[in-house]
């Protein structure tokens, strides 16, 4: 079903559902004083908390009241049509493994999205104390300020953040052919373990790029329209082209960076005669 929002319109929705998503921190920072109830999913590396599933089904209840005919792809369990049409894209513990071992680097991510192009974006830190909030046209806020991408323009003054897929024996090669060329390369290479926070992160200038393989479209579908709204750029490691949800790898820049980055990852994928 096609929707169209004026940006009045997408404004107010944007503002209802960053509300309902500070609502659903409530539930994040009330469960992190409490013992963790925690179960394994696919693999021993892939956890679920209850946590998870309650903000889940928080967000499912709320988001619907905002959208009644908007499908629902959440990372705990999905409804509706997925990516085709209207959909709200939840990942509502971005960085379980951190909240199960009392780390507070973690996210909850939400995104309205149109046939997978998001139209607005929230990525919360409840533990942090920082929302994330970016609409179509509309611009990339923190805590209510506008944001920008950072101005960095080489790579040996860029601080970048990869990730770690839960399949990491599928990429582990690839990984470290890339973590040994990236870390001489730049100042700095970070891993927070939660792919929304270090979008965010690429969104307002923490981060000057950010790259990783086999994100699911929950991760991603908040923070590729921060950084885009952030004045940044969100394309694939690998390919040519923007970066779609589902794409089996991601790179995120402040689009300065984006050929010399694009570059050096691209080497770490060439046959050991011509990296």
């Amino acid at each position: 079903m096609k929707h169209d929002l004026t940006s009045g319109a997408l404004a107010e929705l944007l503002g209802r559902t960053a509300n309902a998503v500070h609502q659903a921190g409530d539930i994040i920072r009330e469960h992190d004083r409490l013992p963790r109830r925690i179960r394994h999913k696919a693999s021993p590396k892939d956890l679920v908390t209850e946590t998870d599933v309650a903000v889940e089904a928080f967000l499912r209840e709320h988001l619907g009241r905002l959208v009644p005919e908007a499908g629902f792809l959440g990372e705990e369990g999905s409804s509706g049509l997925g990516l085709a049409g209207l959909a709200w894209v939840v990942d509502p513990v971005d960085g379980t493994t951190n909240f199960a071992h009392g780390v507070p680097f973690v996210a909850t991510s939400v995104a309205l999205c149109q046939d997978g192009v998001p139209l607005l974006g929230v990525v919360n830190l409840p533990l942090l104390g920082e929302i994330f909030t970016a609409g179509l046209g509309l611009g990339a806020r923190r805590n209510g300020e506008g944001i920008r991408v950072s101005d960095t323009a080489t790579l040996l003054e860029a601080l970048v953040a990869t990730g770690f897929p839960y399949r990491i024996e599928e990429h582990q090669d690839a990984i470290l052919r890339q973590l040994a060329l990236a870390m001489p390369a730049t100042q700095g290479v970070r891993r927070a373990g939660a792919a929304a926070l270090d979008l965010a992160f690429v969104a307002c200038g923490r981060y000057d790029g950010f790259f990783e393989f086999a994100l699911n479209p929950w991760d991603t579908a908040a923070g590729v329209l921060l950084i885009q709204e952030a004045g940044g750029q969100v394309g694939r490691m690998t390919g040519h082209g923007p970066y779609r949800l589902g794409d089996p790898d991601i790179l995120a820049t402040n689009g300065r960076l984006e050929p010399a980055l694009k570059a050096l990852l691209t080497r770490a994928d060439a046959p050991a005669s011509e990296a």
